[in-house]
């Protein structure tokens, strides 16, 4: 590879890392208007890879556009919220319904190591151990989503998952909220490897609506607080 696109990448990502942490742990709030220049002089690097990394945000649902070249924070209603949920249950139930049945020993084996990592870092004592929790969570069900072995139904999801709102209601979650995941996943696995498509989906509509639950009162606390 030229060293000069290295670069380039490195620093593209490096912009999204950064753009993106400062948006899941709020320390850039919901609408708040963004700008190349800003975000530039913040990180520490030119605009191009800033501006790279806001088009990835974008397409992620961490950032939107609105008229007049507007770039703001993406922000969710409570309606909004519960049509991603109400989505993901039904892919996402589908989803695991397949893997259940076509998962391969080796995909059963990383969910297992997933959901075995995330077990050990909860309760996270640092910023840097939630980021890796949250990070083996969208892997988790992302390979689930591939074990369904359904190129139709994975792009689905991958249009209907709204990333950004994913990753900042997990950030909600208490020590409670992440324990009942912990165990969430693991039971999942458990149901995978046993076959049984009617568990696993069982399991993940739990897992879903309590994600659920928790980013709706995170909506209702944040208006009833103005």
């Amino acid at each position: 590879m030229n060293s000069s696109v290295g670069n380039k990448s490195a620093a593209s990502d490096q912009a999204y890392n950064q753009i993106r942490k400062e948006i899941i742990t709020g320390v850039l709030a919901e609408h708040e208007r963004l700008t190349e220049q800003a975000l530039a002089k913040r990180i520490g690097l030119s605009r191009t890879p800033v501006r790279e990394a806001i088009k990835r945000l974008t397409h992620e649902g961490f950032i939107e556009n609105e008229s007049g070249y507007s770039t703001r924070v993406a922000r969710f209603s409570v309606d909004e919220a519960e049509q991603v949920f109400q989505l993901r249950t039904m892919l996402e139930g589908y989803a695991i319904r397949r893997a259940a049945t076509k998962a391969s020993p080796r995909q059963i084996a990383t969910l297992r190591a997933l959901a075995t990592r995330m077990s050990e870092l909860t309760p996270p004592t640092e910023v840097a151990e939630f980021d890796e929790i949250a990070q083996a969570n969208e892997e988790f069900h992302r390979t689930i989503a591939e074990a369904a072995k359904s190129q139709r139904l994975t792009a689905l999801i991958s249009v209907a998952v709204d990333v950004g709102l994913v990753a900042r209601t997990y950030r909600l979650y208490s020590e409670k909220d992440l324990l009942r995941s912990c165990q969430h996943h693991h039971e999942m696995v458990d149901a995978i490897e046993a076959r049984s498509a009617e568990w696993a989906e069982s399991v993940m509509t739990s897992h879903l609506l309590a994600a659920q639950a928790t980013a709706a009162n995170s909506k209702i606390q944040a208006a009833e607080s103005v």
